[in-house]
Parts: C-alpha cells; structure tokens; sequence
C-alpha cells in the first residue's frame, strides 16, 4: 500500500502495489448498486494511505465484501475493517503500533512521540468500529503486535467469516508492514533519469536500455542496503 506519486516506479519494475488512486478509479467504474470484491494479501504500507483506501472502501457500505487471501498486516489490516470481511483459514492478520524514523534533539523525540501516540489512537478507531471494542483493548492489541489466525481474528469480532467455512462443515457432516520498504526520493530521481536519456532511442535499443536500467537499479538497491 503506497502513496499515488510512487506508483509508476511499482509498475516500472513490475512489483505489486496499491494505492488509493487505483482504489477510486475501481470505485468510480462500478455502477451503482453493484458488488465490489476487495482481495488483500499485503505487508502494509503507509499509514495515511491505509486510512485513505479504509474510507473510500467504508462509504461503500454494504456493497463492500473484504477477502483476506494471505495476510492482512499493518495498515492494510485497517483497510480490512472498511466493511464485511472474510479471511483464510491459511491467512494472517497483524495489527501493530505506528512507527517513524525520526532525528534530532530530545524535544524532537518527545514530539514524535505524541503525534505516534496520536496515530494509533486515530487508527485503532477502525478496530473498534469493526468489533465493537473498547479503545483500551484495541490499542493493547496493536501494542503487542498481535498476529492472529482466521479463527482469533473472527473470536475478536474482526472478521466476520472465515473462508471455506459451511463448506467444510457441510461435508464434515456426512496472521512490516514490516517488509515494506519504499524507495528513496534518490533513487525514484535516478530512476526517472534513466528513462529520459532512454527516450529518444530506436524500439530495440529502447528495451536494451530499459533491461539495462533495471539491472542498475536492482544493483543500486543492493548496495543500499
């Protein structure tokens, strides 16, 4: 889940991603009255944009059915919480505190501090809302990092079904984003250009030069890290 402006850099290399942007324009596609489908299996992302595609799946109301195909963790558990939602029986789901890196002096540390206090406090409204919690218990729950399998995110109330469910009963009866890491505005600049010198090329020389790029890129990553 990333922020619109780091879209086309996702798409360039071919890496997954979702913004809020890609959410609306779904969104306004769909006719009214129409069902909308959302399938999550996410690392997270950013906090705002976990908030942003929570509300616009939210004013959907009941046209909204929540999927939880591999994990819902992070921000893209908030999102999670926009309406009626089913998990895996395989799926994780991982709700955690908001984090920042932050420099400066010991006021600097102070502040972030209360707006990260602030944060959590604002996010887990969206768990409240959804399993009818106190926001004592929620906020304890993302301290902890929680992760939950299918049945404890259902016995908290945060899901409403587990996938598969009647239909294994029926013939019975006969849990960083902690990975996710966006890229540097540097390397986003270096990137773009790479694509401008590229423009003015011939179409095959174009895809030479664009294979080129993305090894220099993959390399630069590597050495960043």
């Amino acid at each position: 889940m990333i922020p619109n402006s780091y879209k086309w850099y996702y798409d360039f290399f071919g890496e997954d991603s979702t913004c809020p942007k890609d959410v609306q324009d779904i969104l306004d596609a769909v006719k009214q009255g129409d069902e909308v489908e959302v399938y999550i299996n996410s690392p997270g992302g950013v906090i705002d944009v976990g908030s942003e595609i929570y509300t616009l799946l939210k004013t959907q109301k009941e046209n909204v059915k929540i999927y939880i195909t591999g994990e819902a963790c992070s921000a893209a558990s908030i999102a999670a919480m926009a309406g009626y939602c089913e998990m895996s029986p395989t799926a994780l789901m991982m709700v955690h505190c908001v984090s920042s890196g932050v420099n400066g002096n010991h006021k600097a540390m102070e502040h972030m501090g209360e707006v990260l206090r602030t944060a959590d406090k604002a996010l887990c409204t969206a768990y409240m809302d959804k399993a009818g919690m106190s926001e004592t218990e929620a906020l304890e729950m993302m301290e902890h990092e929680t992760w939950l399998t299918a049945q404890q995110a259902k016995e908290k109330g945060l899901i409403d079904k587990i996938m598969f469910q009647e239909q294994e009963q029926d013939a019975a009866q006969m849990v960083n984003c902690l990975s996710l890491k966006l890229p540097t505005l540097e390397q986003m600049e270096k990137v773009k250009n790479m694509l401008k010198n590229n423009a003015s090329e011939s179409s095959d020389a174009k895809d030479k030069l664009l294979m080129q790029t993305k090894f220099n890129y993959l390399k630069m990553r590597g050495e960043q890290r």
